[in-house]
C-alpha cells in the first residue's frame, strides 16, 4: 500500500507538473505564443512636426500601428531630435533608425541619378513629377540603392523652384548676367548658372537670409513655402515663378531591418506607407499654394510668371546641362521623366 508520505510527494509532483504544463501551453512573447513581441519602428528626420514631411511621418505611425493591430511600434523623432542630416544615414546603415527622409540631392553620392530634380525645366508641374515618382522608372530608382543596403520606400514631395532676386525682374536667360546667386550644393546646380551667365555660391540654409540681406549673393531659388516661411521678400524684391526645378525627400529603410519583416508584414508596411505618401503630397500641394497667397499679399516682391515662350529660351539656354549630365543622371530617367 502506498503509505501516506507517499501520497503527498505525488501530489506535489503532480502540481509542479500541471504549473509547468500550463506555463508551457500558455507561451510568451519570446516563444512565439500568444501575443507577438512588439516591432519597434524608429523614425528620424530634421524638419518639424508642423511640415508636411514632419505630419506625415505621424500619420504613417498611426496607419501602420492601426493596420497591423499594434503589432508595430512607431516612434518618430522630428527635428533631428534623435539624429541630424550628417548622422541619420549612418545610424540607418547601422539599424538604430529605420526609417529616414533626407532631402533627395543627400543621395547623389551613392547614385548621381538623383541629380535628376535638379536637371532644370524637366518637369513641367507637380502632376507630372508625381506620376514620375510612382511609375517604373521612378521605382527603379528607389530599388537603386539596395547595394548600399538601403531600401528607397517612397517619394515625399516638397515642392518646386523659383527664382527670386534684388536686383531686376529676371524674364529671359540674359537677365541674369552678372547676378550671384545661392546654391545648395555644386554640380548641376552651379553649371545651371553658369550657362546664364550668372555666379553661384554653396550657401547652408540657415545662412541664406543673411547673406541675402547684406549682399554676399543678389538671389536665390526655393520653393514657395521656404520663401514664405524664411521672410525672403524682406530681402528681395523680384519672383519669378519658373518651377525649373525641385525638392523632394526620399523616405528610406535599411535591408537589415527590411528582409527581418514576414511578407505580411512587409505589406502592411507598404500600405501604409503608400497611404501617408498621398497624405504627404496633399499638405505639401496645399502649403504651397497658402505660401504663394502670403507672398502675393506681403506686396513686398514683383511677381513675374514665365510662359511657354519664355521657357523655351531658358530650356534652349540650359540644354548643355543635358549634354553634360545626361549620361551620368541617365537618359532612360530623362526620357522618363519627360513623358510622364
Amino acid at each position: 500500500m502506498i503509505n501516506r508520505f507517499t501520497k503527498l510527494l505525488l501530489c506535489v509532483l503532480l502540481t509542479v507538473a500541471v504549473a509547468v504544463a500550463t506555463t508551457a501551453c500558455g507561451g510568451s512573447n519570446a516563444q512565439g505564443g500568444g501575443d507577438q513581441e512588439k516591432i519597434v519602428v524608429k523614425f528620424t528626420h530634421v524638419v518639424a512636426e508642423s511640415t508636411p514631411k514632419g505630419q506625415a511621418a505621424l500619420k504613417f505611425e498611426e496607419l501602420l500601428e492601426e493596420k497591423s493591430g499594434g503589432l508595430f511600434d512607431v516612434q518618430v523623432y522630428p527635428s533631428s531630435q534623435l539624429y541630424g542630416d550628417k548622422e541619420e544615414q549612418e545610424q540607418l546603415l547601422a539599424n538604430n533608425v529605420q526609417l529616414i527622409a533626407p532631402s533627395v540631392t543627400k543621395l547623389v553620392t551613392l547614385n548621381p541619378s538623383f541629380q535628376l530634380v535638379d536637371m532644370p525645366f524637366l518637369f513641367k508641374d507637380d502632376a507630372q513629377a508625381y506620376r514620375f515618382f510612382d511609375g517604373e522608372a521612378g521605382k527603379k530608382l528607389l530599388n537603386s540603392l539596395e547595394p548600399h543596403g538601403i531600401l528607397g520606400l517612397a517619394w515625399w514631395a516638397n515642392g518646386t523652384k523659383h527664382f527670386t532676386n534684388s536686383k531686376r525682374p529676371l524674364k529671359a536667360p540674359e537677365d541674369f548676367k552678372g547676378l550671384k546667386f545661392r546654391t545648395q550644393s555644386g554640380g548641376v546646380l552651379d553649371d545651371q548658372f553658369k550657362a546664364l551667365g550668372a555666379g553661384s555660391q554653396t550657401l547652408a540654409f540657415s545662412e541664406v537670409y543673411q547673406a541675402l540681406d547684406n549682399g554676399t549673393v543678389d538671389g536665390q531659388e526655393n520653393t514657395f513655402n521656404n520663401i514664405d516661411t524664411q521672410k525672403y521678400v524682406e530681402v528681395q524684391k523680384y519672383l519669378t515663378i519658373s518651377n525649373h526645378g525641385r525638392l523632394d525627400y526620399v523616405v528610406l529603410t535599411n535591408t537589415k531591418f527590411w528582409n527581418s519583416l514576414t511578407p505580411e508584414q512587409q505589406e502592411m508596411f507598404s500600405e501604409a506607407m503608400a497611404e501617408a505618401t498621398a497624405y504627404e503630397r496633399q499638405l505639401a500641394d496645399e502649403l504651397s499654394a497658402a505660401s504663394f497667397e502670403n507672398i502675393k499679399q506681403s506686396g513686398k516682391v514683383e511677381i513675374y510668371e514665365l510662359t511657354e515662350e519664355d521657357k523655351a529660351k531658358f530650356i534652349e539656354a540650359l540644354q548643355p546641362l543635358y549634354e553634360k549630365y545626361g549620361a551620368e543622371v541617365g537618359q532612360e530617367y530623362i526620357d522618363a521623366a519627360r513623358n510622364s
